[in-house]
């Protein structure tokens, strides 16, 4: 090595159980309780800034899914609190597509521009043909939400005098894939919600001025900050769990971890029993003890990375809404349950709004071991707490466990 080389940085190492309590600690699992009415402020602070962005799904058979990090963190809330950050003035969060389809701070915009920029490239292949195909469909469908905004799909497939004549302006289909080639690339956005459905409208009513007017960083610089907010969010991670959090490409962020190492901005680290190179985000805490309980949404950030659950966990998860009900093995909807630091099981929900109750249509416990492991009736009564604190978050009236399950016989038991 050459007087002039720089020193190669100490690798620093983590075992097992320091990692999970890093990564617990990062995403917000790690703080006492708040002692207050959860407002905007609290919101921000210990969701939105720990999380980075909130995943959107449509699924709402217990809680719509970006409602739901929030309570796992806070505990009950009021939703309009969220909603008021997402959708009125001063607006602090926009929709746009992070992870998935996600609620992402207004700060973030210009740093998500590269992406709006590489829509004829990127986005899915219906909005790429319509765009390819019907350039004057898509030109003519935001000339008009220019002109009435903000609109829904629906409202811009069929009014009743469009371009003087009656009936349907266009397929409402092909209107729908104009207007999401539209959002991907950045030239409009999501006003609001209604009923989950999207509302559009173009940024300059929706987005704040100030953040429009922020200068476009370089496409590494703009990569190099989110990948900056995914390793803050995520604690300590792999380069996949790293690109994987804003879903960046492969080849780039490679090359932007590799200079967010030589800048300090990430820190090498081995990790016990982490097979993958792993990097630890600058500042990182490492709690002694997490004290945590919470009922974990199935689009929570948290468990995002299939892989990294179980390197963290042990816990093998998966989504099983999308598989045939006689193929399932935890259920539709479930939600692992976050005991200290470990996930202890996992419960399928659904809110029977008719009934007024929560109902526990699964209850399976994980197969723990050592000395650390809670017994079976203490995990049932943390859950039982946390499912109750659910019901009435959710204006329900009771908790019903009616499904199967080797956790299912406890949770009974403790509801007594």
């Amino acid at each position: 090595m050459s007087p002039s080389s720089p020193r190669p940085r100490r690798r620093e190492k983590l075992s097992a159980a320091q990692a999970r309590r890093v990564a617990l600690a990062a995403q917000g699992f790690a703080e006492p309780p708040l002692g207050r009415d959860v407002d905007a402020r609290a919101l921000r602070a210990r969701v939105v800034d720990r999380v980075g962005l909130i995943q959107i799904d449509s699924v709402n058979v217990l809680q719509r899914a970006h409602y739901l990090p929030a309570f796992a963190r806070l505990g009950p809330y009021d939703t309009d609190a969220l909603d008021k950050l997402a959708h009125y003035a001063p607006r602090r969060l926009f929709e746009y597509w992070g992870h998935e389809a996600s609620l992402i701070p207004v700060e973030l915009h210009p740093h998500l521009r590269w992406r709006m920029r590489r829509a004829h490239d990127d986005a899915w292949g219906g909005m790429r043909a319509i765009a390819r195909d019907r350039p004057a469909l898509v030109a003519a469908v935001l000339e008009d939400l220019r002109a009435r905004g903000p609109l829904t799909a629906a409202q811009l497939a069929h009014h009743d005098e469009p371009r003087g004549k009656k009936g349907p302006w266009w397929d409402w289909s092909d209107v729908k894939r104009a207007l999401e080639f539209l959002f991907w690339s950045g030239e409009i956005t999501s006003a609001r919600r209604r009923r989950f459905e999207r509302i559009y409208d173009v940024p300059e009513r929706v987005i704040p001025a100030k953040v429009l007017a922020t200068p476009t960083p370089s496409d590494e610089e703009a990569q190099r900050e989110l990948l900056r907010v995914a390793a803050r969010s995520l604690g300590v991670a792999t380069a996949t769990d790293l690109r994987d959090y804003f879903r960046l490409p492969a080849a780039e962020a490679k090359d932007r971890i590799a200079e967010l190492v030589e800048s300090g901005d990430l820190l090498p680290v081995a990790v016990e029993g982490w097979a993958p190179d792993a990097y630890l985000a600058p500042g990182a805490r490492i709690p002694r003890r997490v004290e945590a309980r919470a009922l974990v949404g199935p689009f929570d950030s948290l468990i995002w990375e299939r892989p990294r659950v179980e390197r963290l966990f042990g816990m093998r998860y998966r989504i099983e809404i999308y598989v045939p009900k006689p193929q399932r093995v935890h259920g539709y909807y479930v939600l692992p349950l976050l005991l200290g630091d470990q996930l202890v099981a996992r419960v399928d929900l659904k809110a029977d709004r008719a009934a007024s109750a929560l109902l526990v249509q699964a209850a399976h416990a994980e197969p723990l071991t050592g000395a650390d492991a809670p017994p079976a009736g203490e995990i049932a009564e943390a859950l039982l707490a946390e499912l109750r604190s659910m019901a009435s978050w959710l204006g329900l009236d009771d908790v019903a466990v009616v499904g199967p399950g080797d956790l299912a016989p406890a949770l009974a038991k403790a509801y007594g």
